[in-house]
C-alpha cells in the first residue's frame, strides 16, 4: 500500500504527478486555506503532509496524526511550526530555505520604488480621467544619493544590497555578525549600530526572521529614532513591525511612508496576534503601499518551491535524510 500524502493548499499539477508516482495524494483542489479541523481529518492516517504559511503544526496536531513521518513545508520561515514537538514525535520537518531569496529582494525594491515614486497614486490619477497631460503633481523621492539601511544581512539582505548597486545609494547595515570585508567593499556597505542606522537612513528595511527578540523590533521607540520624513519597508515578517505604532507615526507626519508585503495578523503562532490590519493604515492610501504577501509569487519560483518540498517528502518516505531537514528525529532510521 502506498503512503498517504496530504496537501493543505492547491499546488501545481506537476507536483501532484511527482508525488503520485510514489504515494496516494490527497490534494486541496480549492484556492482557499483548509480549516485546521479539515486538515486533521485528512491527515489523521497520513504519513506525510505538505504545508504552507497559514498552517500550524504543534503537539495537538501531531497527536491527532500519529502516522505522520514528515511535514514538508513549502516555505522558508517555519516559526509557525513546533520543531521540538515534531522531533519528539519522530517526525521530520523540512523547509525550502533558498528559493524565496531573489523574489523577495525584487519585491522589496519594487515596494520601495512604488511608494517613493507614487506609482499607485499615479495609476489612480490616470484612470480617474482627470489627467490631461503633464503638470507638476505627485513629486516623490528618488533613490540616487539617498541612504538605505538594511537591518539584517542574511541571504535576502545581501540580495537586496547586490541589486541596489546601480542606484548610487549610501547603503548601511546593522547585524550582530559582520559580513566579510570583501563583500562590504563589493556592495559598498557600511556596518553601523541599529540606533545609528535608524537615525541616518532615509529608507529603513528590516530583513530579519521572526523570533521573540525581533517581535516589534520596529516599535514606537525605533520609529521615534528614525529621521523625520523617512520611509519604512517591511517584506520580512509582519510582527517585526508594530503596525499600530506605525499608524500613529504616519498620522503625526514624522514617517513619510510605509510599504509592506507582510502583516501582524498573519503570525499564526502568536496567540496575541491582531486579527486584522489596523484600519488607520488601510485608510492612509496616500502614504502606504501594500501587497498581499506576494514576495515569492513568481510562477517559476513557486513551482520550484513546491517541487523541493515534495522532494523532501519523498526522501523521507524512502528512508533517506531529506535535503531541507530542520530537525533530526531520532525515532526514524536513515538509509
Amino acid at each position: 500500500m502506498k503512503p498517504k500524502v496530504v496537501l493543505t493548499h492547491r499546488v501545481h499539477p506537476q507536483v501532484i504527478e511527482l508525488l503520485a508516482a510514489h504515494a496516494d495524494v490527497i490534494p486541496n483542489t480549492t484556492f482557499e486555506t483548509l480549516t485546521r479541523d479539515e486538515v486533521v481529518r485528512r491527515a489523521k492516517d497520513a504519513e506525510a503532509i505538505m504545508t504552507f504559511m497559514p498552517d500550524r503544526v504543534d503537539e495537538t496536531f501531531l497527536r491527532a496524526c500519529p502516522k505522520l513521518r514528515v511535514v514538508g513545508c513549502a516555505l522558508k520561515g517555519y516559526d509557525n511550526y513546533d520543531v521540538d514537538a515534531c522531533t519528539r514525535h519522530g517526525v521530520w520537518i523540512t523547509n525550502v530555505p533558498d528559493l524565496l531569496t531573489i523574489p523577495t529582494a525584487e519585491l522589496t525594491i519594487g515596494l520601495l520604488i512604488g511608494l517613493t515614486r507614487n506609482l499607485l497614486a499615479g495609476d489612480q490619477f490616470v484612470r480617474s480621467g482627470e489627467f490631461n497631460g503633464w503638470r507638476p503633481v505627485l513629486y516623490g523621492t528618488g533613490l540616487t544619493g539617498r541612504t538605505l539601511g538594511l537591518i539584517g544581512m542574511g541571504a535576502v539582505g545581501q540580495a537586496i544590497a547586490a541589486r541596489l548597486q546601480g542606484y548610487e545609494m549610501n547603503l548601511l547595515y546593522a547585524d550582530p555578525r559582520p559580513l566579510a570585508p570583501e563583500l562590504e567593499t563589493q556592495w559598498r556597505l557600511t556596518r553601523v549600530s541599529l540606533d545609528a542606522l535608524l537615525r541616518q537612513s532615509d529608507f529603513v528595511v528590516p530583513m530579519v526572521p521572526y523570533r521573540p527578540d525581533t517581535l516589534h523590533l520596529i516599535d514606537a521607540q525605533a520609529l521615534a529614532t528614525m529621521k523625520d520624513g523617512a520611509v519604512l519597508i517591511n517584506a520580512c515578517r509582519g510582527s517585526v513591525v508594530n503596525e499600530e505604532a506605525v499608524a500613529d507615526v504616519l498620522a503625526s507626519g514624522k514617517l513619510a511612508g510605509y510599504a509592506a508585503d507582510v502583516f501582524e495578523m498573519e503570525e499564526w503562532a502568536r496567540t496575541d496576534r491582531p486579527r486584522v490590519i489596523p484600519q488607520a493604515l488601510l485608510e492612509d492610501s496616500a502614504r502606504t503601499l501594500f501587497t498581499p504577501h506576494i514576495g515569492s509569487a513568481v510562477d517559476s519560483v513557486r513551482l520550484a518551491i513546491e517541487v523541493e518540498a515534495a522532494t523532501n517528502i519523498l526522501q523521507v518516505l524512502r528512508g533517506e535524510m531529506p535535503r531541507g531537514a530542520i530537525n533530526r528525529p531520532q525515532a526514524q532510521a536513515i538509509a
